[in-house]
Parts: C-alpha cells; sequence; structure tokens
C-alpha cells in the first residue's frame, strides 16, 4: 500500500512502520479491508481520486489515467483543476464548500478537460472523508464518462423536436386539405374521399421517413424515386399489362423530412388527376416520370401518354392546381409549368436542391 492511500485509509506511513520484515506481524482486518478496498479502487473502470479540502490530489487510480490521461505521478499533488476548464474553476469551490459542511454531490454532471485538451462529459460523485475522529479531511471523487448518454440525449431531443415540428405542420396541412377539398367538392361523399384519399398520402409519405431510418442515430432521409413510387403505387394498376404503368427513372436524390409532406401532396394531385382526366383513365395510358439535374435545381418531369386527348382548361384554377402552386413555389421554392402536348400533359417541377435535401 502506497503512502498516499495510506494517508486516505489513515493507515500509518511507511516511516512509522520500518522493521525488519521477518519480524512482521501478521495483517490486521483493518489493513486487509484497507488493502481490499485499494485494490477495488485501482481496478475499477471508472475515475476514482481523492483530495483534500484544499483541492489537491492525493489518490489517482487507472480509471482516472485512462479518462483524463494523466499519469498518477503527474496528477497527484496538483490541484485538482488540472482536469477543470477555466470556465468552471468556480464548481470546485462549490464543491468544496459542500465537503466542508458534511454533504455530498450525487451525479452532478458536468465538464471536464483531459491532458491533450479535450473536453469530456462526466457525472460526478463526491463525498467526504473522514479521519478516525469523524473530521473530515478530504474528499472522494467517482467519475464516469457520459460522453455517448450525452450524444444519445442530444439525438433524443433533435428527434422529439423534429416529430413535433413535423406533427404541428401534419395537422396544418390536414386542416387546408380539409378546408379545400371542400370548396372543390359537390357532395358531402365527394369531400370526404377526396380528404381521406390525400390525408392517406401524406401517411404514406411519413411512414416512408420513419422506414428509412429517422429514428435512429443513422438518419437515412427519404429519397425522390422512392418517395414518388411510394405515393403512385396505389393509382399503378398493371394487371394485363405486364409491366408498370408509371415508369420513374433518372437520379436518385435525398428528400429532407421537412420538404416529403410538400412532395406528397404534389405528387398525389399529379396522380389523382391522371386517374380522373389523364393517362390513368384509359387502359392503355402509361406515366413516365424522370428526374434529373439543371444545375443547382432538380427537375422533375411527368409526362403522360395514351390518356383521353387534352387541351389547357378554361375557368378558374381548381383546387389541385392550387395546391400545387402552393407546395411548389411557397414551400418548395420553385417553379412548375403545365404543357398541354398532343401526347399528354406535361407536367415540369423545378426545384432547388438545397430546398429538396435542405
Amino acid at each position: 500500500m502506497s503512502d498516499i492511500e495510506r494517508r486516505i485509509v489513515g493507515a500509518p506511513a511507511r516511516t512509522e512502520r520500518r522493521r525488519d520484515s521477518r519480524k512482521l506481524k501478521p495483517q490486521t482486518p483493518r489493513i486487509r479491508k484497507a488493502l481490499h478496498y485499494a485494490a477495488i479502487v485501482e481496478s475499477s473502470d471508472d475515475a476514482i481520486l481523492s483530495k483534500d479540502l484544499d483541492g489537491v490530489i492525493l489518490s489517482w487510480n487507472q480509471g482516472a489515467e485512462r479518462l483524463f490521461g494523466y499519469a498518477a505521478a503527474e496528477a497527484i499533488g496538483h490541484p485538482v483543476t488540472l482536469i477543470i476548464p477555466k470556465e468552471r474553476h468556480d464548481e470546485e469551490q462549490v464543491i468544496l464548500d459542500k465537503i466542508r459542511r458534511g454533504e455530498a454531490v450525487r451525479q452532478f454532471e458536468t465538464v471536464r478537460q483531459r491532458k491533450d485538451g479535450s473536453l469530456v462529459d462526466i457525472s460526478l460523485t463526491i463525498s467526504p472523508i473522514k479521519d478516525s475522529q469523524g473530521r473530515i479531511i478530504g474528499a472522494s471523487k467517482i467519475a464516469r464518462d457520459i460522453t455517448e448518454l450525452t450524444k444519445a440525449r442530444e439525438r433524443q431531443q433533435l428527434l422529439l423536436r423534429e416529430m413535433s415540428h413535423r406533427v404541428k405542420n401534419l395537422f396544418a396541412l390536414s386542416s387546408s386539405v380539409v378546408s379545400l377539398s371542400a370548396r372543390s367538392a359537390s357532395s358531402i361523399q365527394e369531400l370526404a374521399d377526396s380528404a381521406r384519399e390525400r390525408l392517406a398520402a401524406l401517411a404514406r409519405a411519413h411512414s416512408l421517413t420513419f422506414s428509412h431510418g429517422v429514428v435512429d442515430s443513422s438518419t437515412r432521409p427519404a429519397t425522390l424515386q422512392s418517395l414518388i413510387q411510394t405515393i403512385v403505387a396505389p393509382f399503378d394498376r398493371a394487371e394485363g399489362h405486364g409491366r408498370s404503368r408509371i415508369v420513374v427513372s433518372g437520379v436518385d436524390l435525398p428528400v429532407s423530412g421537412a420538404t416529403v409532406t410538400s412532395m406528397a401532396l404534389l405528387l398525389h394531385e399529379f396522380a389523382t388527376n391522371a386517374a380522373k382526366y389523364g393517362a390513368l383513365s384509359t387502359d392503355e395510358g402509361t406515366i413516365d416520370v424522370d428526374c434529373s439535374k439543371d444545375g443547382d435545381d432538380v427537375v422533375l418531369c411527368w409526362f403522360e401518354r395514351g390518356g383521353p386527348p387534352v387541351q389547357e382548361p378554361a375557368g378558374p384554377e381548381g383546387f389541385g392546381g392550387v395546391l400545387s402552386r402552393i407546395a411548389v413555389n411557397k414551400q418548395l421554392g420553385g417553379e412548375i409549368e403545365r404543357i398541354w402536348k398532343r401526347e399528354g400533359l406535361c407536367i415540369r417541377v423545378r426545384i432547388p436542391e438545397s430546398r429538396l435535401m435542405g
């Protein structure tokens, strides 16, 4: 047992116990107990150290060496502020005042500094050390690295904020869908059907983001092609055709959670209109969806073929047109253009890549 260990456990110093090794008496229960405790401390994975009431380090186990980077010889005899960032030095005085009053500090989460200057998140438990007369002579500290716990908490808070933001947006969007659907519906049943279908499209898009890992630390956003395929899948009835009637091709880019709902509603409106009036309203109609990049923009081309003859509609803009324009111009910061070709309707959507992925 070292002099420092004897100082902490109250054992006589080496200079007071010099005698011929051949005349050593068997260890007393107190010495055996002290050695047992010293072995536990030294083998602990946690950093365990002790200090006097002036904050000077008296002992330093191997766990402290691993956590803070200082060898015992480098730490013992130095102020414990050796491992405390300058901006947190006030914490030490508060801790010492508590120790002098005989108070313990339980699971105090703070930041300490390693020998290389890097910072580490730790949880501290600090207890007074008393001598045989019950006088407080110092403090023991147990420090545990909580870096991963801190990161996990930050990820959890980020997820909760993201979920809260999305839920609020979905409620607001749902209200708008119902209100605008009511304006264009000719009956209660039509209102119910259109609102239900649009909300179902939002639900599919929302499920897509979670199926791609939004709830874990390796978050991967939905991709543009996977989102398109998810939204149009209920409209792609290919029985008897041997192939899909809706073909998606071109580049595939991530779509951030913030833009998924807008893109989902936009694509749902395209597919709904195609099923009612366009290429998907006939048995032979098809749709090609091409995704490409043009400078800093992403361009989505929706081209219908094989449907009824098309012509640019007259009169006021319908609900689908209003919703599409709001989604592209206001929410995505892009542009939308409809081209009424002889072969079928062509819709070109241009969106800044930063908005799509951001």
